[in-house]
């Protein structure tokens, strides 16, 4: 469950990264990267909660272990070439 729910804040995090880039391009908008730079701290800060509360629990599921194989395979699969260069 804490993997799922530090996958799930990885995406405001992405967001709030692009839109303090975006907002540091324009000159008049200081309000902006503070809230944005705010919005950042808070998901990151969320993601590590997350993950530190998941890794505390222990998996009581053998099926939820399986779950994971299939995009562990994906991610191999197109990593390989460059780990077998």
């Amino acid at each position: 469950m804490g993997v799922v729910a530090a996958s799930a804040l990885v995406y405001p995090v992405l967001v709030s990264a692009v839109m303090l880039v975006l907002a540091q391009l324009q000159p008049a908008r200081g309000w902006a990267v503070g809230l944005w730079s705010v919005v950042g701290v808070l998901s990151s800060v969320g993601v590590v909660a997350a993950v530190r509360w998941g890794a505390a629990r222990r998996v009581l599921s053998l099926w939820l272990l399986l779950g994971l194989a299939p995009p562990v395979l994906f991610e191999l699969w197109l990593v390989w070439p460059r780990l077998a260069a």
